[in-house]
């Protein structure tokens, strides 16, 4: 605790001398030094592991190009997009966050044209400091989604699961721009 929160609790107890009113000025005192928390005490742990995302990424293929872009939002979400621009039209696009909230990181894909434009969300099921495997057994597909981290300029991201009944991968190799 800091100085000034030990100042203001001092001083209202200390100046009131009515029993009443030290009372009225504890809880007053108690319910600013809970207030006054630190909101960046919170422990983002398994986000902050992800941090290397933050960027432009990008691969080239013979169809077009493959992009994705994340930023920081705040302490507990990185706010992504991918797209794929085929000649001069994008013919792919979602807007994804990753947010942590207590224990739990979670990845919410939003695909335009999909899902009713709803998002689908995918729970961190497997970390270590380079790969990260997000699942969710219940979406038609894909059910698993893999962030690798290569390098510091170099990714690998996996889609795989059941299509149509059969086993499926697809994966991208981006290079940070």
């Amino acid at each position: 605790m800091n100085v000034f929160r030990w100042q203001i609790f001092y001083s209202i107890v200390t100046v009131n001398k009515h029993p009443t009113m030290k009372t009225t000025s504890a809880i007053i005192s108690l319910v600013l030094l809970i207030s006054c928390q630190k909101k960046s005490d919170r422990n983002y742990e398994k986000l902050n592991k992800l941090n290397w995302l933050q960027g432009h990424w990008e691969q080239k293929l013979p169809e077009g190009l493959l992009v994705e872009n994340w930023k920081k939002e705040n302490d507990s979400t990185l706010s992504g997009e991918t797209y794929f621009i085929n000649t001069k039209d994008t013919v792919h696009y979602e807007s994804i966050k990753l947010t942590q909230n207590e224990e739990e990181l979670n990845y919410s894909a939003t695909v335009t044209g999909q899902n009713n434009d709803q998002p689908i969300d995918f729970k961190l099921t497997s970390d270590n400091d380079r790969t990260f495997d997000f699942e969710n057994p219940t979406h038609d597909y894909p059910q698993k989604i893999t962030y690798k981290k290569v390098n510091a300029s170099q990714l690998t991201a996996t889609i795989s699961g059941k299509q149509q009944g059969k086993n499926s991968e697809e994966s991208y190799s981006l290079t940070k721009k």
